[in-house]
């Protein structure tokens, strides 16, 4: 008997995908990959990892270095769940779904871990917002300043500006995701924006 592949798990049952709405083309490629065609499954791979990677290195910049073990996920979870697809959207958006869920996953973790807030972020009285903070990084998001930025401050700073910023997170959902209070996430985006700010302006001034 053929042994289980990694992308489906035992008791898996390889079904028609969709009704219709899918090219001729990506339908015969998704049955294929669903019977454990391994080069099925290395194409499948190889279509979509461009804009997977394109999209994760987009929200995660400027941790670059963790893009690669992000993709991976987003494909083994895929591949994994394939049959589940019902084919009613495109691979690629439901794909792209899936790399939000795991962009999210490691916001998630990063600022539940036990150091991640810098001393005091928790506790200190909740700085004063730069009004025009979020239209600032909105305009800037692209520019490389931006991202040198973001790569200097302390690491919490950045997951928590990309997550409110990027993902469009309030500071209650991440509060609820993260097992923090509201207060200490608001006191952190805070501090954050202020680091921003000053790091921003120190290299406008040099």
């Amino acid at each position: 008997m053929e042994s289980e592949t990694p992308f489906e798990p035992a008791g898996a049952v390889a079904t028609p995908i969709g009704d219709g709405s899918l090219p001729d083309d990506e339908r015969a490629l998704l049955a294929d990959v669903l019977r454990r065609d391994r080069k099925a499954a290395a194409e499948f791979v190889e279509r979509y990892a461009d804009r997977i990677f394109a999209y994760v290195s987009h929200r995660l910049a400027p941790n670059t270095d963790l893009v690669e073990d992000v993709v991976q996920e987003v494909f083994l979870v895929g591949l994994e769940r394939l049959h589940t697809f019902g084919g009613h959207s495109p691979v690629l958006h439901w794909l792209l779904g899936i790399a939000r869920h795991k962009v999210e996953d490691l916001f998630r973790a990063r600022l539940r871990a036990p150091d991640a807030f810098p001393d005091g972020d928790e506790t200190s009285p909740i700085l004063s917002t730069e009004p025009r903070f979020d239209e600032s990084i909105d305009r800037s998001r692209v520019q490389e300043r931006t991202r040198r930025i973001l790569q200097r401050l302390p690491a919490a700073y950045s997951t928590a500006l990309l997550w409110r910023y990027w993902e469009s997170r309030s500071a209650r959902e991440m509060a609820a995701q993260t097992g923090r209070t509201e207060k200490a996430i608001e006191r952190l985006l805070a501090r954050a924006r202020a680091e921003f700010r000053r790091l921003w302006e120190a290299e406008l001034r040099s």
